[in-house]
């Protein structure tokens, strides 16, 4: 770079060696061509491309004639074919035109060499060329101490930048020292920091060489900024390359060494072996080894530094802890399990057959496929707890997960590894933790499975629950199928209204509906009271209790059919009992919960015997239902009002449930019409209300038609049904009793609630051989075919036939029988077949 003296020496030639020629030699007149980037300053050679055909034609013209153009910025936009001379800046450059080059598209380069400033004086033309009549500038040159110091300082500026500007060069700096005076020096700096347009218009406008050089300043000041801060990036970059660089050599040298010393290998090495050792270990199916083996050579190819490095690692890891030929040895000694599952469990003799037969099955035949069991029932019966139970029979390892609220099919299936954070299904999850091929999966809760915008669970769980195709269960994260056909499901659930039929289908159901009071008696004492005395740091002889205040318990603060309640009953008292002992220090002393002391432990009653006192009018009649938390009784209103005919039905009944009352009332006003010779204005002339309390539950289902009727028929007739009895059956149009569902249910509710007497549909007597006799023990069945059966035994009616209407009666008239005689004073067989007579 040349030095200040050099440019003020070049400065202070004349300008007889310049290159730009006399002002007297320079066109009056100019072609104008307009440009929207940079401009070309004085004294500077640089190319141009011209791609608008009417700026085409102007260069032609004006190399016919003088071969100069005049270079003027656009003030907005590109350059276009209607560009008007008011678009264009006052003040350009006049160029010569050195060589032109045609394009074969039209468009046509050229190579201008920069003359001198100007500044239109005159518009001549805008079409088709634009021609201005021009006034050249001179640059004001001032020769001072401040202009010598301005000119060091730019040139000490530009030998900074020399060192990290690329346009700074050498060449550069030639030129500088050959420039003709200080204006072009400023005019060469200003190019090579390719200024902005409106800054680059601004520069070529200022005629003071001294400002120039301020401004130039100003810019030589940001761009020596921009520059140090790009400098220590690369530096930056260059630290950490070669610092990564050192360390991947030095780790190379070390291997080296240890290989050549027998010394252990560690970090990638390590793990690379040890993939491999597990991979042959782990009895994999041949495509999975293949993947496996696919997978491994990928990761040895990754640096540790990569991101794909952890996902391939955690892959790997994910493929080699699952038991591809692992599996627990079945215990097949039927005694035993028997055993067993008397221990853990009382009751649920259903549950203890199946796995009696399945244990008999595995015996005789050594290879045979898994089994889906779904357990079905209310809570607090011991669904999940019978599962482990089935697992510690087997002598296989358990695994548990709810899939209550699950709306995600990918918690299935899995996520694939494409996603950041994928992992596998609860599925693969749950074997994993097992650890064994033949494990015993619970999927809890089956009945709560969501669905969204994300999937439908429900339908992920067709293939893993399906023994025809879950032998190849394919994980979206695994991507390889793995076998679960030798896998034992059980699903439980409190509902299967809310399981898809096909998931149901693939399903084997065993009811667990609940147990009797003296199911729930002998669990209490044997199971539940000696786990609460332990969990709570009580001994046997500091906590009494006496059957009497147990069955207290169950009848008025836990009638739920499971145990739940009375646990957290039990939980209640030692609660008390404990801090008794230790406020008296009286741990020897041994406390006895009794009949009598019941309620100053646990409060006042929950649930009353309430029957005695609804039922005291005519229209009230219990019915019996079937909810997902076992059976329950309900108690059926009916009342009429003045009024103008309308049946009136409350209690949030459903549609199927407001479909029955409907039956139940045409049924019923029929008959009462005929039997008590009612007239039509009777029914025009009130109004009829049915209601079901309690009025904040939803109740639906067909099975409190026969009680609907009867409720009405009470009310009509005016007789008041029987203490102690109730009902459950579908009623149809002309009468018939249909089967129900929830009989075991329905007995069990209707024996904790004190009810003798059960009036059942005929066609439901199949189902009592399931119940267990004790269950039955104090309750009297009454099945019944025809809705009027179920009137006459709850209502207490005893009907008379006339000797003139029944054939039976006409033929007992030869023995003297009177016409208005009963069947109740008739001879037991012949008062049987006169029933069954006058029922057909």
């Amino acid at each position: 770079m040349s030095s200040s003296n050099d440019v003020k020496n070049e400065h202070n030639n004349t300008e007889k060696g310049s290159l730009v020629l006399p002002e007297q030699l320079l066109p009056p007149n100019l072609f104008i061509l307009p440009i929207q980037n940079n401009i070309v300053f004085p004294t500077l050679m640089v190319p141009l491309l011209v791609t608008q055909p009417r700026f085409v034609a102007t260069i032609e013209e004006a190399i016919s004639r003088q071969r100069m153009l005049g270079l003027i910025l656009t003030r907005q936009g590109e350059v276009t074919e209607d560009l008007q001379p008011k678009d264009l800046y006052d003040v350009g450059v006049i160029v010569k035109i050195l060589k032109r080059l045609k394009m074969p598209d039209g468009t046509v380069n050229l190579l201008v060499h920069s003359m001198k400033r100007f500044r239109i004086k005159k518009i001549l033309s805008d079409r088709p060329y634009i021609v201005v009549e021009t006034e050249y500038i001179e640059d004001i040159v001032e020769k001072s101490t401040e202009m010598d110091a301005l000119t060091r300082a730019v040139v000490s500026n530009v030998k900074k930048l020399s060192e990290v500007n690329p346009f700074f060069t050498e060449e550069m700096r030639l030129a500088m020292i050959n420039a003709p005076g200080a204006a072009t020096v400023a005019d060469l700096v200003a190019f090579a920091l390719a200024l902005s347009k409106q800054d680059s218009q601004e520069f070529l406008e200022t005629l003071s060489v001294k400002k120039r050089f301020e401004m130039l300043l100003v810019h030589l000041k940001r761009e020596q900024e921009v520059a140090d801060v790009q400098k220590k990036i690369s530096e930056d970059v260059n630290s950490k390359i070669n610092k990564m660089q050192r360390e991947f050599f030095l780790k190379e040298q070390l291997k080296t060494i240890k290989k050549e010393l027998g010394v252990e290998e560690e970090g990638k090495g390590k793990t690379s072996r040890t993939f491999k050792q597990r991979i042959e270990d782990a009895g994999m199916p041949e495509e999975a080894k293949k993947i496996a083996l696919e997978e491994l050579e990928k990761f040895d190819g990754l640096s540790e530094h990569s991101p794909e490095y952890n996902v391939c690692r955690n892959y790997l890891e994910m493929l080699c802890s699952l038991p591809w030929s692992q599996e627990t040895k079945d215990n097949l000694d039927l005694k035993c399990a028997r055993q067993v599952l008397d221990a853990d469990h009382y009751g649920l003799e259903k549950v203890k057959e199946r796995i009696i037969e399945f244990l008999a099955v595995r015996k005789l035949k050594q290879d045979p496929k898994g089994s889906i069991l779904c357990f079905i029932g209310p809570p607090g019966v011991g669904k999940t707890s019978v599962g482990k139970s089935i697992a510690k029979t087997l002598g296989r390892k358990f695994y548990r997960f709810s899939l209550g609220g699950m709306r995600d099919e990918a918690e299935i299936k899995g996520h694939r590894r494409t996603y950041i954070g994928a992992m596998p299904g609860k599925v693969i999850q749950g074997i994993k933790r097992a650890g064994s091929l033949n494990s015993v999966l619970m999927l809890d809760e089956v009945d709560k499975l969501g669905q969204s915008f994300m999937g439908d669970p429900a339908s992920a769980l067709l293939e893993v629950l399906d023994p025809e195709q879950n032998h190849a269960f394919l994980d979206h994260y695994l991507d390889v199928p793995f076998d679960l056909s030798k896998i034992l499901f059980i699903c439980t659930a409190n509902n299967t209204s809310t399981i898809p039929p096909a998931l149901l289908d693939r399903m084997e159901i065993i009811e667990l509906p609940g147990y009797t009071l003296e199911e729930k008696e002998e669990i209490a004492l044997k199971f539940v009271f000696p786990k609460e005395l332990n969990e709570h740091g009580l001994k046997p002889n500091n906590l009494k209790i006496e059957r009497t205040a147990l069955r207290r318990m169950m009848l008025d603060y836990a009638r739920e059919p499971g145990l739940r309640n009375l646990q957290q009953l039990f939980r209640k008292i030692c609660r008390k009992v404990a801090a008794q002992i230790v406020e008296a220090n009286t741990l020897g002393k041994s406390v006895i919960i009794t009949e009598e002391n019941l309620i100053t432990w646990l409060g006042p009653k929950r649930f009353y015997n309430e029957i005695a006192e609804r039922i005291t009018s005519p229209g009230v009649v219990v019915g019996l239902a079937w909810t997902t938390l076992g059976g329950d009784i309900l108690f059926i209103e009916a009342l009429d009002v003045p009024g103008t005919g309308n049946l009136k039905l409350t209690g949030q009944m459903g549609e199927v449930m407001l479909e029955s009352a409907a039956i139940a009332w045409s049924y019923v006003k029929k008959k009462a019409a005929q039997e008590f010779k009612l007239n039509l204005d009777y029914f025009k002339n009130r109004d009829f209300h049915l209601h079901i309390p309690a009025g904040s539950i939803p109740k639906d289902g067909p099975s409190a038609g026969v009680t609907m009727a009867t409720a009405m028929y009470s009310l009509l007739s005016g007789r008041l049904a029987k203490q102690k009895f109730a009902m459950s059956g579908e009623l149809s149009l002309i009468g018939k009793v249909l089967p129900v569902g929830g009989i075991k249910e329905k007995i069990l509710a209707a024996r904790r609630a004190g009810l003798t007497d059960i009036i059942l549909p005929k066609l439901n007597e199949k189902d009592i051989p399931e119940i267990p006799k004790y269950a039955l023990k104090g309750i009297n069945l009454h099945y019944i075919a025809h809705v009027d059966e179920a009137i006459d035994l709850a209502l207490n009616i005893k009907r008379k036939l006339s000797l003139k209407t029944h054939p039976q009666i006409l033929r007992l008239k030869k023995k003297k029988i009177t016409r208005t005689r009963s069947f109740q004073t008739m001879p037991q067989s012949e008062s049987q077949r006169v029933t069954k007579s006058y029922k057909r």
